[in-house]
Order: structure tokens, then sequence, then C-alpha cells
């Protein structure tokens, strides 16, 4: 039994629905973690990335390490403080400061602090410990190491654009300062531009 017109229309409609389902279907695909993908041509996890080991890098290399050494005969202790997106964009800050802790830790010349979170996590244990650990295994209060530096900084960019044609300019700027005097021990500064090319792309 032939179909009525409108039958028709109806399958194929339906057919067409269908492939049009299969052809906005989710495509993922895994990749490694430090393999470089610009889509946007924003901050992403490779700039996080490379900014912070370099930024660290010129840091350990710095005067002031073996200067303090020198002085008081053992290695600074370092904490993180702030680090201000100062951006016209979201920047995942976070991650960033992350990617500094690692780098600051694994260099072995340094010795690092928990942060203000991290320590008032840590004190709420311990006061925790008073009541319900051994006296053999409980850790005492008042025994936590003081930072002589703190590390802060900035994330400030500029967007020039023409037409479909933009320039993105990212200046990460890092400070460290000592805690005893407020001196700078080191100032240090990292520059990122990127030229970003799409047909139809809005900034």
């Amino acid at each position: 039994m032939s179909l009525s017109l409108s039958a028709k229309r109806a399958a194929v409609i339906a057919l067409v629905a269908l492939i049009g389902l299969a052809g906005c279907s989710t495509k993922v695909s895994r990749i490694e973690t430090d393999e470089v993908r610009d889509l946007s041509g924003k901050w992403n996890d490779t700039d996080s990335r490379l900014v912070s080991e370099e930024m660290i890098g010129q840091m350990l290399e710095g005067a002031w390490v073996n200067n303090h050494v020198r002085r008081h005969g053992n290695l600074p202790t370092v904490i993180v403080g702030t680090v201000k997106n100062l951006s016209h964009e979201h920047v995942n800050v976070n991650t960033f400061v992350a990617d500094i802790e690692r780098a600051v830790i694994n260099s072995g010349r340094v010795e690092f602090v928990a942060s203000r979170d991290e320590r008032g996590e840590i004190r709420e244990e311990r006061k925790d410990m008073d009541v319900h650990a051994s006296e053999a295994t409980r850790k005492a209060m008042g025994q936590e190491i003081g930072a002589d530096y703190m590390l802060t900084g900035s994330i400030n960019t500029i967007v020039d654009k023409e037409g479909k044609t933009a320039v993105r300019y990212y200046q990460v700027d890092m400070n460290l300062i000592s805690l005893t005097d407020n001196r700078k021990a080191w100032v240090g500064q990292k520059k990122i531009k990127k030229v970003v090319e799409k047909p139809g792309m809005r900034f």
C-alpha cells in the first residue's frame, strides 16, 4: 500500500531531523596536558604554565636567595599572597598560583608555607586533635614556621583590535616582599603578545 503525500513528508522530516541530530552530536578527544591549543586567543592553561615557570625561574636565580642564606644560614621561607586579575577577561588565578607553588617547591631552593586559607583549615584540625587525639600523636599549637617573604602579583591586559584582527597583550608582574621590613627583594615581569585572526570573530 502506497503512502499518502502527508505521510511521505512526515517521513522525510523525521529523517532530516535524525541526520541533524547526528551531525550535532558532541565529539570528545583526549590530548596531552602540555599540548598547546589556542582556541579563542585568550589566557589559557598554557599561558599559566609557561608564565609561572619562567617567572619562578627568574625569581630563584635572583641574588636574594644567596643573600638570605648568607645572612641567616637557612633557606628562605616563602608564602604566596594575592595575585590580582586586573585584566579585561576571566583568568583562573587559582590555577596560576598552583603552578607557581609547584615550581617553587620542586626547585628545592626555597621552603614554602601554607596559604592563609589552608592554615585556617589546619588550625581547626589541631584544635580537634586537642580533644580527640592521643597525647603521643597530638600536634601542639604555636609550632608553625613563619614566612620570610610574601610573593604577590598582578595580571594586566591590553587589547588592540581592528576589524577581524586583534592583538592581545598580557603583562604579569610579581613582587617578592620581605615580611620583616617590607623591602622588595625581587621584582619580575613577563609579557605575552598574541595576534588573533578569525573571520567573523567578535572581540
